[in-house]
């Protein structure tokens, strides 16, 4: 029996999608083989990596002036590809601090840029905030903006993008990428780790305005060079390519379902769903500010956390798996990603409802 898998990553992939790749598996296309068994530089897997660009295109709307590229490393990777490319080693960058996720992509920073300013930080608030965008001081003349719209442990979200006045604003997009429309224009670099929206663990997404390429510091690692990986069409070496093949299923199974418009109305419901009964309970609780709430991860804790085991052990028996909250801040998190159908928000609210009444 397949459960309703709330994990935040690896996370639940669309049942059609991976359906599809069983079927597939063990004889692709006809050739006898496993997608994961033919070459990278075959003319079969160039067309499946040129389609896939070309629908992550069409979703996203993204414009001609901007390279994507799909590379290994995860988003952790990223965090130092982007001082080598967009940074010299005296520049001055500025980082948002929202959480776990800013916080790592900060310390990576400090190795290698000149001067980090920490332009926000909502430590104050334990990191249930964003801060409002009137607050923002930004560094004149900072090689670059980063920060990270959704935090995927504390459940916080921009209800905005930064205005950053002409600095190329860098996001680190991993856990809210394809849940919505996005305007590709106001960022000068988006990166996302593929294992929440895009595919399995493995794959990177790089979204980078080509103006931005060809300016790494001497002495970058030439796997982490935008215009090499660029020039080599994302094979610079040999690529993860199940994951790429799975991430082309996933985008063509976006577009089927609508597009990204679409696909943002079911994410806004489920995420209204859970966040009434949570608010409509006295047995429950989400920390975070109401304005600042992510649509993707949903972190929430218990009255009595002594029961915090009992209930993740009751909603694995009754098919809701990966509920359990961070190992840095406990309580409980629900992810709920494009593939999270709104029967499954339903049967958690349900099950919640069960479970206060013999708990409460």
């Amino acid at each position: 029996m397949r459960v309703f898998n709330f994990a935040a990553g690896p996370a639940a992939l669309p049942l059609e999608v991976l359906e599809q790749v069983r079927g597939e598996l063990t004889d692709w296309q006809g050739s006898g083989a496993s997608v994961m068994e033919v070459s990278h530089r075959s003319k079969p897997f160039l067309a499946v990596a040129r389609e896939a660009e070309r629908l992550l295109r069409e979703l996203l709307a993204v414009p001609e002036s901007y390279k994507v590229l799909f590379v290994q490393g995860g988003a952790t990777g990223q965090f130092a590809a982007v001082p080598l490319n967009l940074a010299r080693a005296d520049s001055a960058v500025d980082y948002l601090n929202t959480g776990h996720w800013s916080k790592k992509a900060i310390g990576e920073a400090r190795r290698l840029a000149g001067k980090v300013s920490i332009v926000a930080d909502e430590g104050a608030s334990r990191y249930t905030t964003v801060p409002a965008a009137e607050t923002l001081r930004l560094t004149p003349g900072a090689a670059y903006v980063h920060y990270t719209p959704n935090e995927t442990i504390g459940g916080v979200e921009f209800p905005y993008v930064p205005d950053t006045a002409g600095v190329p604003l860098v996001a680190d997009m991993s856990s809210t990428i394809l849940s919505r429309p996005l305007e590709v224009s106001k960022f000068g670099l988006i990166y996302a780790g593929a294992q929440k929206n895009i595919g399995p663990a493995g794959l990177t997404v790089v979204i980078v305005r080509e103006e931005l390429t060809g300016k790494s510091r001497p002495g970058t690692p030439a796997v982490w060079d935008y215009k090499g990986i660029a020039e080599a069409g994302s094979m610079l070496n040999t690529p993860p390519t199940f994951a790429w093949y799975c991430a082309g299923l996933v985008f063509r199974w976006l577009r089927a379902q609508g597009g990204l418009g679409a696909v943002a109305a079911r994410n806004r419901a489920k995420a209204e769903l859970l966040y009434q009964a949570i608010d409509g309970s006295g047995f429950y609780s989400n920390p975070v500010a109401r304005e600042c709430r992510s649509w993707m991860n949903v972190p929430f804790t218990l009255a009595t956390p002594s029961l915090d085991e009992t209930f993740v052990a009751e909603a694995r028996r009754a098919g809701l798996a990966n509920l359990e909250g961070h190992r840095s801040v406990g309580g409980m998190r629900a992810s709920l990603y494009n593939a999270m159908p709104l029967e499954g928000v339903q049967a958690l609210v349900a099950f919640m409802k069960e479970f206060e009444r013999r708990h409460g």
